[in-house]
């Protein structure tokens, strides 16, 4: 079939890949402007290394994105990860309309953190979702679903890169080849039960280490690899990324050698301690501002921290 695809970075160049690899028409690919000293575009640099024609506007409303998607004549389009707003003189243009792709089991969690709040909140499970974009934000009816387990342990990018990655590149040939062959139903989305988070921004991603640790440790499995969930040591802002919980039996107390809450209760070779309510952090890998990604242990030398040290 003939499709256009709308999208951004690598989940879009893989949809894009996709697609491609089985033979289909790709008339046109739409990304967003470059950024100016912002990192090439995935989908972009690899549209072009196909030889495909790119187009990039910077409003989809404009009578020129209009008149470039009717030219295109495509089937179906796929939107795969944009930002863009696409109103509805856009989406409705080609032949089957558009799908558009979304990272959590509709209208659950619409917004566009989706799976960093699934495992902020706790939640078990998440999935990914197929529908019609609206002019509604993740609001249109649903064409597809997939679940996905979120483990005790699982991080935002494990979540996203084991599961809801490759699921949705999977998802979104189904979802078309379904919709082309008018083969699909769509089913409108319960308001009851939705959902919006924004962006988890630093200012969310900030911990409070008087919270309980499950709490605590659900949010920097959020936050990794971004945007890092981060405290205050000293001073200075440290964004913690591989972690692991020890669960005290008691709320609200720790083992004798632990401390109270917000101190540092441990340095090891490998890592350093701090005490939550019920349970203490145990911190593998983090970040200043002066420094790269490193061990625990490493960032324990680097702020001269000692045990007892207030958070």
């Amino acid at each position: 079939m003939n499709i256009v695809v709308i999208g951004r970075q690598d989940f879009g160049k893989a949809v894009l890949e996709a697609f491609h690899a089985r033979g289909d028409t790709i008339s046109g690919v739409f990304c967003a402007p470059d950024k100016e000293g912002a990192k090439p575009d995935a989908l972009d640099a690899r549209a072009v290394e196909l030889g495909l024609p790119v187009f990039k506007f910077a409003s989809l409303k404009s009578d020129e994105a209009l008149a470039t998607l009717r030219a295109c004549n495509a089937d179906i389009g796929v939107m795969a990860y944009v930002l863009q707003f696409a109103p509805q003189e856009f989406v409705t243009i080609p032949k089957h309309g558009m799908i558009q792709y979304h990272p959590s089991l509709l209208p659950k969690y619409r917004g566009p953190s989706a799976i960093g709040w699934a495992i902020a909140q706790g939640e078990s499970e998440t999935g990914l979702t197929i529908f019609r974009p609206t002019d509604g934000l993740d609001e249109g009816p649903v064409i597809l679903q997939k679940t996905a387990p979120i483990g005790a342990d699982a991080t935002l990018g494990s979540v996203y890169f084991d599961y809801l990655f490759p699921l949705g590149v999977a998802a979104m040939l189904e979802a078309a080849d379904s919709v082309v062959a008018g083969a699909h139903t769509e089913t409108i989305q319960d308001k009851s039960q939705a959902g919006y988070e924004g962006w988890y921004e630093a200012k969310a991603a900030k911990i409070n280490p008087f919270a309980h640790i499950d709490q605590v440790y659900n949010q920097i499995r959020a936050c990794n690899p971004a945007p890092g969930a981060w405290i205050e040591v000293g001073g200075k802002k440290i964004q913690i990324f591989d972690c692991k919980k020890h669960t005290h039996r008691t709320f609200g107390e720790v083992r004798s050698r632990a401390g109270k809450v917000g101190q540092i209760s441990q340095i090891t070779e490998t890592s350093f301690f701090f005490v939550c309510n019920g349970g203490e952090i145990e911190v593998l890998r983090a970040k200043a501002d002066d420094t790269k990604k490193i061990s625990g242990a490493e960032m324990a030398t680097h702020l001269k921290l000692t045990v007892g040290w207030v958070l």
